[in-house]
């Protein structure tokens, strides 16, 4: 079981698009990579709001999660996200291991 949460920072005046560059440039993207449990961790804007920013943050599970939420990092997330203003939404997702969709993916 992994747990993936998708993260929208919408700002304005490409404020969501700063913060994710901060988060590359200061290496505080890599350093949330590096913790323990953290599958993924990457940023995408979707084409038809650019001044969106989507997370993809996926963990290996809760005890993963509830670490990251109780360190250090997520003080440099806050601030952050204060400095540029940003306003979020969030989708959580559990990954159930069942495979029905093989049919219509084409590897």
């Amino acid at each position: 079981m992994s747990i993936t949460v998708n993260l929208y920072y919408k700002g304005e005046n490409g404020a969501a698009r700063k913060f994710a560059e901060e988060m590359e440039s200061s290496g505080t993207a890599e350093a949330i990579r590096a913790e323990p449990g953290n599958l993924r961790y990457e940023y995408f804007i979707p084409m038809q709001d650019p001044e969106t920013v989507l997370l993809i943050d996926s963990w290996a599970d809760q005890a993963s999660i509830d670490l990251h939420h109780a360190s250090p990092m997520m003080e440099t997330i806050a601030r952050l996200r204060e400095k540029y203003d940003l306003h979020m939404k969030v989708e959580r997702f559990i990954r159930d291991d069942v495979q029905t969709d093989d049919a219509f993916i084409r590897k």
